[in-house]
């Protein structure tokens, strides 16, 4: 019980400062009917339910299966194996990431069915499992991770000149959304299983960061990739939204036969090869076994309760919340309402206080937690309001803001601590939890169905793939606090 209340505690400061801005909003600009009110809590109750047996779930059983896999895997010395097994382990384990189940689905609703869930899923999955057995070889062949990035930005640039806004959009959101609170600790318990093997500490720490990284920007490609082949799809400018029901609770028990499916086809992979691993290769004893199995119970049943809740009654609050503002033309307000919702959501991120831990205890308190965590959520609070900047401003295109951003990102590769360099890549897909793939991102896509000047494809989407920006240049600048102090303190 004491993890389940860990969990619950962090999931409910996660969603206070959630329900605090909607709550100042209802009571200024944006006010809500009491069906819409009750339904937004009882969405918000699931998600915090859903979500504290999924992470339990994470915990017992996900992040284990990574360790133990990435050491069964780096023990074949087989290289053929070894890209196999990191092909199909990043597929299947993207497509049980709530974050892209959740954004896939808001693509479909979005694009009104031209460019489906499923079509996304799949190619997201496919492009990460790639670039997940690249990123084993990396690992294996010790390759210097900021080569590989900068060889795979290249290409991402050369490919984004080609690609349409639309995709261009969706691609980079797609990198932030599928390495969510279920791929990351995953990917990076394969990194730590497999780079343990070496016999040098300092590469093993080194190696234990990037995966993450390398594995977002197969996303980014498969979708580009993608648009090529559906770039005569036609799209909407605005949502086609119906009337809302008028029941309280209809849209919970619509919304169960989905999340049931979506949860089932999410699980059944990762549990195929739980269960052929530990008849072939793990042979765990019969306590950590019923450990895992407890564990893979506790991520169903918490998924599913999650989706139910995101789907039926939170993200519609998000949408009504920025529609309305856009609506009344309260153009500041939009600005300093994304600001806020960026700067106190990803305080609470469960993934972003265990990061924030994880790099003091890696600069051995030279670089503390709160040194992390403000410039952290001042630049994603920045990144919010750029993404409604450019709803209001045709001429500021996505582009225009991740082009240099990258640019710097990759420069700044050259002159920060190796370890800070995987640190601050992966820390994009931390940053982009749940709470910013559901509610931040249906706020952001209300105002763009709203605004005159604004389409809700081109300008809805992009606002993870900024967010996700955010923290690559802050937590990189953070190692040349870092560098400069050690240097100081002659270490």
């Amino acid at each position: 019980m004491t993890l389940l209340a860990s969990k619950l505690k962090e999931n409910i400061y996660a969603m206070i400062p959630i329900i605090l801005i909607v709550f100042i909003l209802h009571l200024t600009v944006v006010p809500m009917t009491s069906v819409e009110w009750v339904r937004f809590s009882i969405g918000s109750f699931f998600i915090v339910i859903g979500l504290s047996l999924f992470l339990i779930g994470v915990d017992l059983a996900i992040t284990p299966l990574g360790s133990l896999t990435g050491a069964e895997i780096a023990k074949t010395n087989k290289l053929y194996f070894v890209l196999l097994a990191g092909f199909i382990l990043g597929f299947v384990i993207s497509i049980a990431e709530p974050g892209l189940l959740v954004f896939a689905n808001q693509v479909d609703f979005v694009t009104n069915g031209a460019i489906n869930a499923s079509t996304i899923l799949i190619t997201v999955s496919i492009g990460l499992a790639i670039l997940v057995a690249l990123g084993f070889l990396r690992i294996i062949f010790n390759i210097p991770l900021y080569k590989i990035l900068l060889v795979l930005y290249a290409m991402i640039g050369v490919m984004a000149i080609f690609s349409s806004p639309t995709f261009l959009a969706i691609a980079f959101d797609a990198s932030g959304a599928t390495t969510g609170v279920l791929a990351v600790p995953f990917l990076l318990a394969l990194s730590v299983g497999i780079s343990k093997l070496k016999r040098d500490s300092k590469s093993q720490e080194k190696d234990s960061f990037g995966l993450v990284a390398i594995a977002s920007a197969g996303a980014i490609m498969g979708l580009l990739i993608l648009g090529y082949f559906a770039e005569n799809l036609t799209f909407g400018s605005s949502l086609g939204l119906g009337e809302p029901s008028p029941y309280m609770f209809s849209p919970f028990l619509e919304e169960f036969p989905s999340s049931l499916k979506d949860t089932l086809l999410a699980f059944t992979p990762l549990l195929g090869i739980f269960i052929l691993l530990q008849l072939v290769g793990f042979k765990l004893s019969k306590r950590p076994l019923f450990r895992m199995i407890k564990g893979f119970i506790y991520a169903l049943f918490g998924l599913f309760i999650f989706l139910v809740g995101v789907n039926a009654g939170f993200m519609d609050i998000g949408l009504l919340m920025g529609q309305t503002l856009a609506e009344k033309e309260l153009k500041w307000v939009m600005v300093f309402a994304g600001f806020f919702i960026g700067l106190f959501t990803i305080i609470a991120e469960p993934a972003v206080s265990v990061l924030t831990h994880q790099i003091e205890d890696i600069t051995s308190g030279y670089v503390k937690r709160r040194l992390v965590l403000i410039p952290l959520s001042i630049g994603v609070g920045f990144a919010i309001a750029i993404s409604m900047l450019r709803i209001m401003i045709p001429e500021l295109q996505l582009w225009h803001i991740l082009l240099p951003g990258y640019l710097i990102s990759l420069a700044m590769m050259f002159f920060v601590p190796k370890l800070f360099v995987g640190i601050a890549f992966d820390a994009g897909g931390v940053a982009t939890g749940p709470l910013t793939a559901t509610f931040t991102l249906a706020f952001v896509q209300g105002a763009a169905n709203a605004y005159d000047s604004a389409n809700v494809v081109t300008d809805g989407f992009g606002m993870i793939a900024l967010v996700a920006l955010a923290p690559i240049i802050t937590l990189q600048l953070l190692g040349f606090v870092y560098k400069i102090r050690t240097r100081k303190a002659g270490v």
